[in-house]
């Protein structure tokens, strides 16, 4: 009710609609219209979701100018905001740690 309140008679927006379609499509595992412990696991920490590959591949993409799959260190720099709200980099924590990569 805090998101949407729902008027009786009126439509409902395009993004409640999704949120019920996901909702009985993919969190719903055992189709008995709520979600038990298992289910809110599973979607909270899902087993096929790598999410520090999927975070490293956010700052490469975000920071990444010239495209090359590779990080300059003034790439890094020019974004260093990025990087330091990133748990990827322990908030921008293993920044300051001296990397032959870099």
């Amino acid at each position: 009710a805090d998101m949407f309140a729902n008027e009786e008679g009126g439509p409902e927006p395009d993004w409640v609609i999704t949120e019920r379609e996901q909702f009985s499509d993919f969190r719903d595992l055992n189709k008995d219209g709520k979600m038990d412990k298992e289910e809110i696991q599973h979607w909270i920490l899902p087993q096929d979701y790598d999410h520090a590959l999927a975070e490293a591949k956010h700052l490469v993409y975000e920071s990444d100018v010239d495209k090359d799959q590779k990080l300059t260190k003034e790439e890094v720099l020019d974004n260093w905001n990025m990087f330091v709200g990133s748990q990827a980099t322990n908030y921008g924590e293993d920044l300051t740690r001296n990397h032959d990569e870099l």
